[in-house]
């Protein structure tokens, strides 16, 4: 039993320490597969995030379900047109319906921090609709160039309250900190419904209607309603797969994520290839002395495919790091505005196991020529 744990040691040794002995074609290969692993957990985790945060918003402070307009407009946050702040009351009036609430979604720059989200509420709300409470300082006034800042948005921007940021050119001042217990929605800012109106050059719009149902209603019934009633301009939604122009752009996104990630893997795959060929030709004479202390086909192809294995899972790696990396940077610049990463185990596995495909199928051509080579003519290759 310990000699064939040894046997055992030393055939997985040969496996780890091959892949390596030429290390600027074995780091040649996995820069090809890692740049195809590092798109992958990029644009997943965007993808996961922008979802994620999206579905946040349509559910903040608990809403059964939100209202939007039915028209497209791919220059919004949810890619749907705003809407008349008059549609409120309406909703208000539909039977089943107990609360409200109607906000303005704002991309705006913030303190050089592009597309921030700047949320446009009513000072006079009722907060714990939102789920959001004042912790320190007080509630922002109509019209007034006043901002409650999320705790994580102040504190990345290293700003409290009293401090002055700019927004989109005009100058406003830090009234509160409110927190959500969302890190995505701590990381906004809200102002006066009214301002952000104006920022956004929509006045007397909205962009998203909350909706809370009475106790023991059937939110189905009060959707059905407002879709039977309002259809024509309004639409109901519970996730962002509802809602068509941002399911699209998701898929949009999806597809280019796997089209640009397929086509680095297989330059990465050919890499892996030719640098198993260029193995197995180099040691044509050393597989000719395996064969012929008695190594079968079966092992020599095994060590073969297993080398192939550890470039692309070292590729897996150092891409996942790559992208993680990146991701970091992206929100550390601003570059993703109110986004906050969300690192979904779904992403990694798919990288990981396509750098495994990628692996098999690269190495089995130059393992399969390795295992079929005769012991005699490998012994007199020079």
């Amino acid at each position: 039993m310990k000699f064939n744990s040894c046997v055992i040691m030393s055939f997985l040794s040969l496996i780890f320490k091959n892949p390596f002995r030429n290390k600027s074609r074995a780091i040649l290969a996995i820069v090809g597969i890692g740049i195809g692993i590092a798109t992958i957990v990029v644009l997943g985790t965007i993808t996961a995030s922008l979802t994620q945060t999206m579905d946040d918003t349509i559910h903040v402070g608990g809403a059964d379900f939100s209202v939007l307009s039915n028209e497209s407009d791919s220059g919004t946050p949810f890619g749907t047109a705003t809407i008349d702040e008059k549609w409120i009351s309406k909703i208000k009036n539909i039977s089943g319906v107990k609360h409200v609430e109607g906000i303005y979604l704002g991309m705006v720059p913030i303190d050089g921090y592009p597309n921030s989200m700047l949320i446009g509420i009513n000072p006079n709300s009722d907060l714990s609709v939102m789920s959001m409470k004042v912790t320190k300082g007080r509630m922002i006034k109509n019209n007034s160039n006043e901002v409650l800042g999320g705790k994580l948005a102040l504190e990345k921007m290293n700003k409290t309250i009293g401090d002055k940021i700019i927004v989109k050119g005009e100058e406003y001042v830090i009234v509160g900190t409110f927190e959500t217990g969302d890190p995505a929605r701590d990381s906004e800012f809200h102002a006066s419904i009214e301002n952000v109106q104006r920022l956004s050059n929509d006045a007397g719009r909205i962009s998203i209607i909350y909706v809370l149902v009475d106790s023991g209603v059937d939110v189905k019934d009060v959707t059905k309603k407002i879709d039977d009633k309002y259809g024509d301009n309004l639409t109901t939604v519970s996730s962002v797969t509802d809602i068509e122009m941002m399911d699209e752009a998701l898929n949009m996104v999806n597809a280019a994520s796997w089209g640009t990630s397929l086509l680095a893997i297989l330059i990465g795959g050919i890499g892996i290839i030719n640098t198993m060929i260029m193995s197995v030709y180099e040691r044509t004479r050393e597989i000719g002395v395996l064969r012929a202390v008695g190594w079968k086909s079966r092992r020599i192809l095994t060590m073969i495919m297993g080398e192939s294995l550890i470039l692309t899972l070292s590729s897996g790696i150092i891409g996942s790091a790559i992208g993680v990396l990146v991701i970091e940077l992206l929100a550390g610049l601003g570059i993703l505005g109110s986004i906050i990463p969300v690192y979904s185990i779904e992403t990694f596995v798919q990288a990981f196991a396509l750098a495994m495909v990628v692996g098999l199928i690269g190495g089995f051509y130059p393992a399969y020529r390795a295992s079929r080579l005769p012991p005699t003519e490998a012994l007199r290759y020079e």
